[in-house]
């Protein structure tokens, strides 16, 4: 194993360690918080040993299933018998991962493997949801602690995802063929760990430092993308991103459950703004690429239902864009900032979707899918500052 499997390791022994002290000297509440913690990491290794580790499945498992059953069983002295043998086996887990050199490849590969473009993104609505779930400016301390989180979630849900489609990104040209994890760069199962050991860490930093909505919903978003988009769904149909869109509307969530540690109306309408924006950023872009898609075997709208479809396509989900985004104001959710910005933002976007329909030239494909990155972080800045004007 490398060394983000080994450093999950590290923090599933101390993670169990502290759960065990807790535990015996009595400190309930403490208690259960610290063995909350333990268990990402535990989960994590369990799924590295499956995926790539066999000789290590045995004493993973081992380690999950007594920690496991520590939890169940509450007699104290059966409680903290399985507790401790639990921490045994996560001592034995931890030792046997240091074992042997392994490759890890370039360091800077690594932040490639997060995509910081896209997490940059999304780390943008996340934040939004912070202010708007706040109804002004939240507390920074908690705010920063969130945005790390978030970075977490999303850079392990995106390594993952280098590691989930590493054979149809050598076939679809230079853009993919030259990641790391396709390119040979960075070894498939170092990623994989990488994207584990993100993940874990991320619901530890959100459940300890934030609250456990926000924990949760930032698992909830990693694991859709990965499982549900990546894995099956980008695969299998070319409604793909139509549905995989749920995963890229969560940041949202988080954010405003950070801040007001539950969800409301507001934070319902940041998840389908984002929903729906989805389908046809992610179209301009299948048009300017569609030849890699089809190489690749992958059913994006344009290989399956041909341009003129695609850009009919996203003149309609521009249009529920555009009412779904204005929609808010008439009910007060945001006020007239956000609707003069959401209005004047929308009508452009139209322009450039009935452009795209008419003529269906690549050109305006690229036009409409970089005027859609701008589009978005605009419309959420424009909740952001909502609440504070």
């Amino acid at each position: 194993m490398g060394t983000w499997a080994r450093l999950t390791a590290v923090a599933a022994v101390l993670g169990t360690s502290l759960a065990v002290v807790s535990g015996a000297a009595g400190w309930d509440t403490a208690h259960r918080v610290l063995a909350a913690l333990a268990l990402p990491p535990l989960a994590a290794l369990a799924a590295i040993a499956w995926v790539s580790a066999r000789r290590l499945l045995p004493t993973a498992l081992a380690a999950l299933v007594l920690f496991g059953l520590a939890a169940l069983l509450t007699g104290r002295a059966v409680h903290l018998t399985f507790a401790s043998l639990a921490l045994a086996a996560t001592i034995v887990l931890a030792a046997r991962t240091f074992r042997g050199h392994v490759e890890q490849g370039p360091l800077r590969d690594y932040l490639t493997l997060t995509k910081p473009r896209i997490m940059s993104l999304l780390l943008l609505t996340g934040g939004a949801g912070a202010f708007v779930g706040a109804a002004g400016v939240p507390a920074w301390g908690g705010f920063a602690v969130t945005m790390v989180g978030l970075a977490l979630a999303c850079g392990g849900a995106s390594a993952l995802n280098h590691y989930l489609d590493r054979d149809i990104d050598k076939l679809m040209g230079a853009r993919t063929a030259t990641r790391p994890v396709a390119s040979g760069r960075v070894p498939a199962e170092r990623a994989l760990e990488f994207g584990l050991a993100l993940s874990a860490f991320s619901f530890v930093l959100l459940d300890s430092l934030v609250n456990l909505p926000t924990a949760l919903l930032a698992l909830a978003g990693n694991l859709f993308y990965v499982l549900v988009y990546t894995r099956w769904l980008k695969r299998s149909t070319a409604q793909n991103i139509v549905i995989g869109g749920a995963a890229g509307a969560v940041p949202p969530l988080v954010g405003y459950a950070s801040a007001s540690g539950h969800l409301g109306w507001a934070a319902l309408v940041m998840f389908v703004v984002v929903f729906v924006w989805t389908p046809p950023h992610f179209w301009a872009l299948a048009l300017m690429i569609k030849e890699h898609y089809a190489k690749a075997g992958v059913p994006m709208l344009p290989v399956t239902r041909g341009d003129q479809e695609t850009a009919r396509q996203i003149v309609r989900y521009t249009v529920l864009l555009i009412a779904v985004t204005l929609a808010p104001v008439a009910f007060g959710t945001f006020g007239l900032v956000y609707g003069i910005s959401a209005a004047v933002l929308g009508a452009i976007f139209a322009w450039y979707a009935i452009e795209l329909r008419r003529t269906l030239e690549r050109v305006a494909a690229v036009r409409l899918f970089h005027y859609s990155l701008l589009y978005l972080a605009l419309l959420f800045i424009a909740m952001a500052v909502d609440p504070i004007l």
